[in-house]
């Protein structure tokens, strides 16, 4: 490609006569001169760039400081911290294209969950398999919206009446409305949030979409729910854990199939938090419908990462140890409902809210 050599031109027109330089003169300051801002300008692109992280497709763009390329700090544990909303230690900073690690030709349940909630973060092949589900077993949308409905009161009630002050959302899915850091930080504005997800377009849009309040803050690991060890490591960057923390697992420990290592990985990261930290867990069973069973069936066939419904009694099970908030493990519908329930009140998705001695 022929370079651009108007800002040269220009550049010795404008100082010839003044300077009285010689035409050979004129052409090599010039050519210095152009360099020099070249530079300069992809310094400070590269600066706003590393700042400001969004990651979006079609390379980095800066009208608003956005940013298409990920900038990641890994740890001993090979965890990666994506993003922290209050300035951490970025050192050891290499850059990774999200989009290439992006499937879009196998369905993956956080875009199909929210295809279901009417988000638009979602591929072709998660709507295909979200509307087969559908099919199968209608009701799943309101699985779905009980679920998210659920989410947000536990929250309401540990960050306002438990006064928890901390959270770690494990599995943390697409943003939509009202997450986990906008219902904390609406009654408590200095709490702190850190969402762990694996799938790198739910991290892409954590970083463009999640920012918390200036009094809080508000992280996000690139992590594996099957390796709890290295989730509270990487947490404890951002978390006190000698401070009690709210532990999200909302509808993910289906997708350890084994119900012994799924509670115990439930064990595990309740072990490293203190005393007066809480367990807000919910996950899908198919006491009410055998559709719900069947749709699962079929969509744990499709190639997605599959996911296992379990009986209200297991659910019940990640609480053992824990002193459960009233009214206990029940349908989400019926967990303290108030005016934003608009699903039946049975439902086959089951949650509850314990507290650790």
């Amino acid at each position: 490609m022929a370079r651009d050599d108007t800002p040269r031109l220009a550049l010795v027109a404008a100082l010839g006569t003044p300077l009285g330089l010689r035409s050979a003169s004129l052409a090599r300051l010039a050519d210095e001169v152009v360099d020099l801002a070249t530079r300069l300008r992809a310094g400070v692109a590269r600066i706003l760039c590393l700042l400001y992280r969004g990651t979006v497709a079609g390379g980095c763009f800066l009208d608003g400081a956005v940013r298409a390329t990920t900038s990641r700090t890994r740890s001993e544990e090979g965890f990666v911290v994506t993003m922290d909303s209050q300035a951490t230690d970025r050192s050891e900073a290499g850059e990774v294209d999200a989009e290439q690690k992006i499937d879009t030709s196998v369905p993956h349940s956080a875009r199909i969950w929210n295809y279901w909630l009417g988000g638009k973060d979602n591929f072709a092949v998660d709507r295909a398999a979200g509307d087969q589900y559908r099919q199968v077993f209608p009701g799943v949308v309101d699985v779905a919206r009980a679920s998210r409905q659920f989410l947000v009161r536990s929250i309401e009630f540990l960050a306002g009446a438990a006064g928890v002050r901390q959270f770690l959302d494990v599995g943390t899915g697409l943003p939509t409305a009202n997450n986990t850091h906008e219902v904390a930080q609406r009654i408590a504005p200095d709490a702190r949030i850190v969402y762990v997800d694996s799938d790198p377009l739910v991290l892409a849009h954590a970083r463009a979409l999640l920012v918390g309040t200036a009094e809080g803050r508000t992280a996000y690991i690139d992590g594996d729910l099957h390796d709890p060890a290295a989730v509270i490591a990487e947490a404890g960057r951002t978390l006190d854990f000698q401070q009690p923390v709210g532990l999200i697992l909302s509808g993910v420990m289906g997708h350890v199939p084994d119900y012994e290592t799924a509670r115990a990985i439930t064990r595990q990261l309740l072990a490293s938090l203190p005393s007066g930290s809480y367990l807000s867990l919910n996950d899908g069973t198919s006491l009410i419908s055998a559709e719900m069973q069947q749709a699962q069936d079929d969509y744990n066939d499709s190639g997605a990462t599959p996911y296992t419904l379990r009986s209200p009694d297991e659910i019940a099970g990640f609480f053992d140890g824990l002193e459960l908030a009233e009214p206990g493990v029940v349908p989400c519908p019926q967990w303290r409902p108030d005016d934003a329930v608009d699903t039946p009140a049975d439902i086959d998705a089951f949650g509850g809210v314990g507290r650790k001695r």
